[in-house]
């Protein structure tokens, strides 16, 4: 066995043993250069590769993001937005089913973590669908699949993360992402209420929207909208960068919890949920910056080239290419969390997705969604164990709950991977 196979061999072996993703890349990309170059000069591209990363205005909007979800998991904003929706929609026969949706959503996409929304909003909306009349596998669901809607809305941290991997303008993603996340959430909410209507049950006591109730859950979250529209103004509106937005949300987000709402203490909480998100910011980018060295590697051995010319030995088709794709990225959403599959998986299937004719834009958008759904996919999505532990039920019960889900899901994306002007339609 040759040095590098024998290396690979060790560095698997330590990842089945869990050892930390980011000394598992490191060691790998290490070992590939030392043991192919045999030159330590070599492994100057591992830190080239890092003072690039670091050099990128953008990558200062990863750890004020993830702060912020910090900052609003700890508070009862998700609560106070949950309930305008159900007052909004909750009168509609699924009306809290859509309600839970949207609100899972957004959720998300300020967290960035799917499990983070099943554990944080699977308390309150569990209880609630239950005693609405909601079936059990309905709920369950329900809850288990919209834990990862959010994350093709800004200020989602994959997108962000994806950009500066892939070296695609963020804006331009984010307003990629608009039309398939709102069709996915729109599908399930068509869902929702035909599978309601048809059970003949209503959601409200009301014959029809309550002016009052709506006004009063708005007025409840007044100091919550302004996130929201900083967020969509300075996103879709172009006027400043994501780094600055990032900072604008960070700031307003501090000084209503802490010294207008109260629900942060400034000198107790703050600090603890400041530490807690620099952990999870810092684990990302020690990823991202020995990755980048992994994929230098990769690049200078010529490894993507390689793998297309084994692809289109097979076949030239675009549409065969990204059946094989969707099927390929399904697979690594099941085994590997999203922030992982970024960092390992895109700087090898966009030269070759290019060169097949997808646009760099549109292929980011099939590849979040595809990791969307494979956080739900059986046997190993991560979401369903997550609801498996919280809820306390069998998996194969989330398994046979979440597959009406998954297959509305799959057709969406079908239809996001073979129309592309439904991701580029802003662009």
């Amino acid at each position: 066995m040759n040095p590098l196979t024998l290396a690979i061999v060790v560095i698997l072996v330590l990842a089945l043993l869990e050892t930390p993703l980011f000394t598992i890349i490191a060691a790998l990309s290490i070992a590939c250069l030392y043991l192919v170059e045999h030159d330590w000069l070599a492994l100057q591209t591992i830190l080239i590769e890092m003072n690039r990363l670091g050099a990128m205005p953008v990558l200062v909007a990863l750890p004020l993001f993830t702060l912020v979800g910090c900052l609003l998991t700890e508070t009862r904003s998700p609560q106070r937005i949950m309930n305008f929706l159900d007052a909004l929609m909750g009168w509609l026969p699924g009306g809290l089913a859509m309600a839970a949706l949207c609100a899972c959503a957004f959720f998300t996409a300020l967290t960035g973590a799917s499990g983070v929304t099943i554990v944080a909003l699977g308390s309150v909306l569990y209880p609630v669908m239950r005693d609405k009349g909601y079936g059990e596998e309905f709920t369950l669901g329900l809850l288990t699949t919209s834990g990862s809607l959010g994350l093709l809305f800004p200020p989602s941290l994959p997108i962000i993360l994806y950009g500066v991997v892939a070296q695609v303008d963020i804006g331009n993603i984010f307003k990629a992402a608009l039309v398939p996340g709102l069709l996915l959430i729109g599908a399930l909410c068509v869902y929702a209420f035909f599978k309601q209507l048809a059970a003949g049950r209503r959601r409200s006591v009301h014959s029809g929207i309550s002016v009052k109730r709506v006004k009063a859950a708005f007025l409840d979250g007044i100091w919550d909208w302004p996130v929201i529209g900083i967020i969509l103004v300075g996103v879709y509106g172009g006027f400043v960068t994501i780094a600055e937005v990032s900072a604008v949300v960070l700031i307003y987000v501090v000084v209503v919890e802490c010294f207008v709402l109260k629900e942060i203490s400034f000198f107790n909480t703050l600090p603890s949920v400041i530490v807690e998100s620099a952990v999870l910011s810092g684990a990302i980018i020690v990823i991202l910056g020995v990755a980048l060295g992994f994929t230098g590697f990769l690049v200078d051995q010529q490894i993507p080239n390689q793998i297309l010319e084994w692809l289109t030995a097979l076949s030239d088709s675009k549409l065969l290419f990204l059946a094989g794709l969707n099927l390929f990225l399904l697979a690594v959403g099941c085994i590997m969390d999203i922030f992982s599959a970024i960092v390992i998986v895109v700087p090898i299937i966009v030269p070759i997705a290019l060169s097949y004719g997808v646009d760099p834009i549109h292929l980011c958008v099939i590849f979040l969604v595809n990791l969307e759904i494979g956080y739900s996919t059986p046997p190993v999505g991560i979401n369903l164990f997550i609801s498996s532990l919280k809820f306390e039920k069998p998996v194969t019960l989330l398994y046979r709950s979440s597959l009406p889900y998954l297959l509305i899901l799959l057709g969406v994306l079908i239809v996001i991977t073979y129309f592309p002007w439904l991701s580029l339609f802003f662009i």
